[in-house]
């Protein structure tokens, strides 16, 4: 099947669905994502911030972009330009440093606040309280360069369905209590980015606005071409 051909039979099973492909380019080349880009995908996830720069300098301007992996401080300045929607905001800090940078270049940021829904010590995220303590402190209030836009969470690996099915489902809940609690009169807060290769079936049930899905769009990871 091409590369085309997997992007439509994605984008068929999302019809029903408010939902949007994000398709993950990480380690794969610019030429694969031309590829893409070719059966009409504009929306591209990378992880790392050096390879990100590397790929947008070389594609079409109207591609947007999405930071999806975890997001060093002292790496936002590389990509405020131009990156469409950062989806791994895990601390306040964090955002203050996006603030920044989208100010010194003159822009408001799209952001999601990556919320930790799998207790696995190997994935980052905001404990629910401390996004509800976040959203509630002073020094969020004065960042007007930034916007958030919704919630990101990355279930457990693993084939227990049920495990999974409630992870997206309790983060479903919180994203519903937060925008009636903070951005009730906000349209813009409206994005619910989970599920994966693995996992996006279950996420799309359980009310997933966006997909990040990279091996079903591109194959296996190949870690040749970074």
């Amino acid at each position: 099947m091409t590369t085309a051909e997997k992007i439509e039979k994605i984008n068929n099973e999302l019809e029903n669905y408010p939902t949007l492909l994000i398709a993950v380019s990480k380690t794969k080349s610019v030429e694969e994502i031309k590829g893409a880009y070719a059966a009409g995908q504009r929306h591209f996830g990378e992880n790392q911030v050096q390879e990100l720069n590397e790929k947008q300098a070389q594609l079409p301007d109207d591609i947007v972009w999405h930071q999806i992996g975890h997001l060093q401080r002292n790496k936002v300045k590389y990509i405020a330009p131009y990156v469409g929607l950062i989806h791994s905001v895990d601390s306040l800090k964090l955002l203050q440093e996006i603030n920044k940078q989208a100010l010194k270049v003159g822009r408001i940021i799209d952001c999601l606040l990556q919320i930790q829904i799998s207790g696995e010590d190997t994935k980052f995220g905001l404990e629910y309280a401390d996004a509800i303590d976040l959203l509630r402190s002073e020094e969020y209030k004065g960042l007007e360069n930034i916007r958030i836009v919704g919630l990101m969470g990355i279930a457990s690996n693993t084939p227990n369905e049920k495990m999974i099915k409630e992870e997206f489902h309790d983060l479903n809940v919180l994203f519903s209590g937060i925008k009636e609690s903070f951005f009730k009169e906000d349209t813009a807060f409206k994005e619910l980015s989970m599920g994966m290769s693995s996992d996006y079936k279950i996420a799309l049930e359980e009310g997933s606005t966006m997909v990040r899905i990279g091996s079903l769009v591109f194959g296996e990871r190949n870690y040749d071409n970074k």
